[in-house]
């Protein structure tokens, strides 16, 4: 085999992935290697003879495994959303190897020996704030990675950890193969009756892909699946469509429920071993909201405010149905349909009247301008990097005032076979030291947005257009961090912090200022009326309990399945029904929604649904001081760019937003936003 590319500092600008030669067969050598040459620099530090202080020990033990954090962040990143068969198979190797190689490193008593020294005299040492935080992270991870545990528990958590490694990427394919596998093939165009032109345009193409000329292919992608339920006026096709997404994993051939089960079980057990109540317990210590009482008190309030109003919302919803020919009787796939009907007629436009407005090179190109506006960034188009994809397009991103070199970004747009859905920001490599040289982070964002087809450019509908600000509110994140470790760099912050950032852009998208700087109808030029973007404002919280009630569905199911002992659940839908009786206003009529919650089951959410909203919370508060101040307000941008981006992790959030806004943030900012509180 050639040279491991995985394996050298890369000779790219930015020491960026060399994806062009970066093979599959590179990975799993890669990461032995990396793992041999992290416990060599770590028996290095155990040895060494010098007193523990915070550079020969905790310095020297955040840069111990750089080799092999780098091939673990681009394997990971490269999984999601470009994964295959292979990668998979890869992946059922890597995560043991990986898990064990964590365990082995911080249930090391020598180790764990010096760490403890450092901390035990953290109060008389002359440290940065930044280098606080670190040490901290460092002593309570080793902590609840199980220092502190006798050999025999020690030995158990390994396997734990080997096993959880498994699954959570397994549970992943599984979602992501289900959703492949659906293909409805629609033979007369009538039958898509009601759906916009792009769409039917975009089920002919799929159809032609697959050979099938002159005939439909409905699929389970997002930009196929929302205009489905949002528009088709076939029932029939809208509950055949809506049933398979919501059945996805779950009896079929890549069922989930034997891995809800087993891995919600195998995570009470770790929390038990390391002395905690449930796995909610275990992970709240680490965020913000400290405990699960905090959570259950924070999601409850929520519910006892949106749920009455949602069935306000739902009561309306049916006799506008009614009223126009509908069902006696909703179901959950006529409600995006009569939803979409009733804002047409409560507001005099369809959310279908914006599309032409936001083709996507406008949006993104208007998305660089706002943030070179907001926070004085350029974004450079580059070939200076290889591509994983032909569809990927990579940028340099520089400070527009004094010219300096930023990061590394890559943005990733379109559906395709072998990428998981929805939207997300990976980080190749985070800023801060890699290879002793404080370096700028390489991020990618990928969507799930509608390919272009023929003369037509790939339309996003206003929900997407949010989506994007949302994933680019992450990489400003990982983007301007300004720290020295990068263990505390950008989104490398207490989880129920990390969506402040993304979701506050959201903000943004709704003003005409910003909406200016690239909505342009697709084939006039014609820059978006001023009257649209106020009917848009005006049904901004149109149905807003009934969305909110469903977040607070997802939060409520999250922690009824982490904060218990699971042992005794049988069956995943059994028990989500039983979870969600007080928060769901229908029936379950297809599957679980656990089998598909990639979020808790496969990704960084589990206990942490509720981060959402609380980040909302405060997104809502920080909105309100650009509101006040101008929403491209210098002095306020710079602020919220130096305290909560630039930091990071590098402090607790609470210190960094009263920093920030000089206060805590107002727990009512949400509901005033979303006009359920008086201003």
């Amino acid at each position: 085999m050639s040279e491991n590319p995985l394996l050298t500092v890369s000779p790219l600008p930015n020491k960026a992935p060399p994806f062009d030669r970066i093979k599959d067969e590179h990975y799993l050598p890669a990461i032995r290697a990396g793992i041999e040459e992290a416990r060599a620099n770590i028996n290095a530090l155990k040895t060494n003879e010098a007193e523990p202080d915070f550079e020969n020990t905790v310095a020297a033990l955040e840069g111990a495994s750089e080799t092999l954090s780098t091939a673990l962040s681009i394997f990971y990143s490269q999984l999601s959303a470009n994964g295959s068969d292979a990668m998979q198979k890869i992946a059922e190797e890597i995560g043991p190897l990986s898990a064990a190689f964590s365990s082995e490193v911080a249930q090391d008593p020598a180790v764990f020996a010096r760490v403890k020294a450092v901390w035990d005299k953290r109060d008389t040492l002359d440290l940065t704030p930044e280098q606080s935080m670190v040490l901290e992270d460092s002593y309570k991870g080793f902590v609840r990675g199980g220092a502190l545990l006798n050999d025999e528990d020690k030995k158990r958590l390994t396997a734990i950890n080997e096993r959880q490694s498994v699954l959570g990427p397994a549970f992943m394919n599984n979602t992501k193969k289900a959703i492949e596998a659906f293909e409805l093939v629609i033979e007369d165009r009538s039958e898509l009756a009601g759906m916009p032109d792009n769409a039917i345009q975009m089920a002919a193409d799929n159809a032609r892909e697959r050979d099938m000329e002159g005939k439909y292919v409905i699929t389970l992608d997002m930009p196929m699946y929302i205009p489905v339920i949002q528009y088709a006026d076939n029932r029939d096709l809208r509950e055949k469509v809506w049933r398979a997404y919501a059945s996805r994993a779950w009896k079929d051939a890549f069922d989930n429920s034997e891995n809800c089960l087993e891995i919600v079980r195998l995570r009470h057990e770790r929390a038990r071993l390391l002395g905690y109540e449930t796995h909610a317990a275990f992970v709240l210590e680490r965020r913000m909201a400290e405990k699960p009482e905090t959570v259950l008190a924070f999601i409850d309030a929520l519910r006892d405010t949106y749920k009455p109003k949602a069935q306000q919302d739902l009561e309306r919803l049916k006799q506008y149905a009614r009223d126009n020919g509908g069902p006696i009787e909703l179901r959950p796939w006529d409600v995006g349909y009569y939803s979409e009907k009733l804002r047409q007629k409560l507001f005099d436009f369809s959310s279908e009247d914006l599309r032409p407005y936001f083709p996507l090179e406008n949006v993104l190109t208007g998305a660089f301008a706002h943030f070179g506006k907001l926070f004085n960034l350029r974004f450079e188009e580059t070939d200076a990097y290889p591509l994983y994809h032909k569809d990927v397009v990579a940028y340099d991103i520089f400070d527009d005032g004094n010219g300096r070199f930023l990061g590394t970004f890559y943005g990733d747009f379109y559906p395709r076979k072998g990428k998981k859905d929805g939207a997300w920001m990976t980080s190749y490599r985070d800023q801060g030291l890699y290879h002793g040289t404080v370096e700028r982070p390489v991020v990618a964002i990928c969507c799930n947005f509608p390919k272009p087809s023929g003369d037509t450019p790939s339309l996003l509908s206003h929900d997407e257009v949010t989506t994007l600000f949302h994933e680019m509110g992450h990489a400003m994140h990982a983007l301007l961090s300004d720290v020295t470790y990068s263990s505390v760099a950008g989104t490398n912050v207490l989880w129920d912090f990390v969506e402040l950032p993304s979701q506050v852009q959201e903000n943004w998208a709704y003003s005409k200022e910003t909406l200016d700087l690239f909505a342009r109808h697709y084939q006039t030029g014609e820059s978006i009326p001023e009257g649209l973007v106020k009917k848009l404002n005006k049904a901004k919280n149109f149905m807003v309990a009934w969305s909110g009630l469903r977040q607070i569905a997802f939060c409520t199911l999250d922690m009824a399945w982490h904060d218990r002992d699971p042992s005794s659940i049988e069956d995943p839908a059994r028990f989500e029904d039983t979870a969600l009786a007080g928060v769901t206003l229908f029936p379950r009529l297809a599957g679980p929604i656990s089998t598909g919650f990639n979020h808790i089951f496969a990704g960084g959410y589990s206990a942490g649904y509720y981060s959402y909203k609380w980040a909302e919370v405060l997104d809502a508060d920080t909105f309100e001081l650009f509101e006040k101040k101008g929403i491209y307000d210098r002095a306020t941008a710079d602020a919220y760019k130096e305290q909560i981006l630039a930091k990071g992790g590098s402090e607790h959030p609470k210190v960094l937003y009263r920093n920030f806004r000089g206060r805590d943030a107002d727990p009512n900012a949400l509901l005033r936003r979303e006009g359920l509180l008086k201003k």
